[in-house]
């Protein structure tokens, strides 16, 4: 990205302004925080707020690029090399510093030591990493995941997984026994005994599932209005992760609207959401949720304006929801998605964000927002034009007098959807495509389905 473009770009996980060299630990501590993560660019001479290109003095370029290569060397560990770059903008001198992905995780203030000194980039701020994140560093360094791990609590043969061998017969017309799971890496051998790994009792329904991962679970609720203040409804996920992403998706199907589009002698029906854009969200937060996260998961909330996916864990280095169209594939959970993948849940060829785009631009009334919250991950598919009743009555009285002058003219719909005219005072939604050719042909109802 050329540099007039990046100095409009908020700071963020890849990116910092400074108008000077920092103090020597807090350099530090941003350029540990960007080889831990997906690496970043810092940006000396350019205030972040207000921001302005303040600029360098050119008699001190040389000095400050030496003073910052001896911070970095004499204060970091293990050693970082990053890209120097003098640049000019508006007759006014800036100094880049490029930080690459480390190989070597976690670094560390040396001073500090690696409990005490191993900071990661969240947003746009430097944090502590605490003793599970820096262990996530230990594992990426030996391309290790998580969810490969063995559990030595109990034997292969004594997990309950009869749940689970059922579902993967239904879904892949294999018997589930133990040549496969050694070939899906589902178990461990050590000392001449195979353990489950931690994916394998994720996908069991046994105690020992209930007891190390309580927290592997979805809660799903629909909230009265646009705040979280008031429930309408609720419901714990507690099933094995094969089963969580489609009993979250019918939950969204319940307290969402479908409409009825009458065109010519045939009703077409069409969700208000692209739904097969937030089944696909649900399904990557199941599969690529960090499950070293104690006391986390995952969260779908359907509000009046929005339907929001919260899962535990940032975004991998190497994704960038910025480029949804670009086939991207980074699995944090290496063991678990290539099960999903078996299945038929989810496609391994980074054909996810690309499906959520696509469909996209079938709904150009919803947006899709993502962000990082703390330490998890967000998504969030809006309503673009979402008005409130309380906000325009008088709006919503027009709706349904123009729907209840639709029923009349049309009263074979409301045999045919006899939901629609049950539900049509308290669920009052119009289509943002009323306002073409024939709005009368157009309307919104509260179906339940699932």
């Amino acid at each position: 990205m050329h540099l007039a473009q990046t100095i409009f770009q908020p700071e963020g996980r890849r990116l910092e302004f400074k108008a000077i060299l920092p103090e020597k630990s807090d350099l530090a501590k941003t350029i540990v925080s960007f080889a831990n993560d997906a690496g970043g660019e810092l940006y000396l001479g350019i205030r972040n707020s207000p921001r302005e290109i303040t600029g360098l003095s050119e008699e001190d370029l040389m000095s400050i690029e030496e003073q910052t290569s001896n911070i970095i060397f004499d204060r970091c560990y293990p050693a970082i090399l990053p890209e120097i770059t003098f640049l000019t903008e508006e007759d006014k001198h800036i100094i880049r510093v490029t930080v690459y992905r480390g190989s070597m995780p976690p670094y560390y203030l040396k001073d500090k030591g690696k409990l005490k000194g191993t900071y990661i980039r969240v947003g746009s701020t430097n944090r502590l990493a605490d003793e599970t994140i820096i262990a996530e560093l230990e594992r990426r360094k030996r391309n290790v995941s998580f969810d490969s791990e063995a559990v030595m609590e109990k034997a292969v043969s004594e997990l309950n997984i009869d749940n689970f061998k059922k579902e993967y017969q239904e879904k892949t017309g294999e018997t589930l026994d133990i040549q496969t799971l050694r070939k899906l890496a589902l178990v461990k051998e050590v000392n001449k005994t195979e353990y489950p790994t931690n994916a394998f009792i994720l996908f069991s329904d046994d105690n020992l599932r209930n007891s190390l991962f309580h927290f592997a679970k979805v809660e799903c609720a629909r909230f009265k209005g646009t705040s979280s203040e008031e429930f309408i409804d609720q419901k714990s996920i507690l099933s094995n992760i094969a089963l969580q992403a489609e009993e979250a998706y019918n939950f969204v199907l319940r307290h969402i609207n479908k409409g009825a589009v009458v065109e010519g002698v045939y009703t077409v029906s069409r969700w208000e959401y692209p739904v097969k854009a937030i089944r696909e969200a649900i399904r990557n937060a199941v599969v690529h949720r960090d499950y070293s996260f104690t006391g986390k998961d995952i969260k779908v909330a359907v509000y009046d304006d929005m339907v929001e996916i919260t899962s535990p864990g940032l975004l991998p280095p190497s994704i960038d929801y910025d480029m949804m169209e670009s086939r991207q594939s980074d699995a944090r959970n290496k063991i678990i998605a290539p099960v999903f993948k078996r299945m038929g849940i989810i496609d391994q060829w980074g054909n996810g964000l690309k499906l959520i785009a696509d469909e996209l631009k079938n709904y150009p009334n919803i947006e899709l927002r993502w962000k990082e919250v703390g330490l998890s991950f967000q998504a969030q598919f809006v309503k673009l034009d979402y008005v409130s009743e309380q906000d325009s009555p008088e709006i919503f009285g027009n709706i349904r007098e123009n729907i209840h002058e639709y029923i009349k003219k049309y009263p074979e719909t409301s045999r045919k959807h006899p939901e629609t005219s049950r539900n049509i005072q308290k669920y009052p939604e119009i289509h943002p495509e009323t306002s073409g050719k024939h709005p009368e042909n157009r309307i919104y109802s509260r179906t339940n389905t699932i």
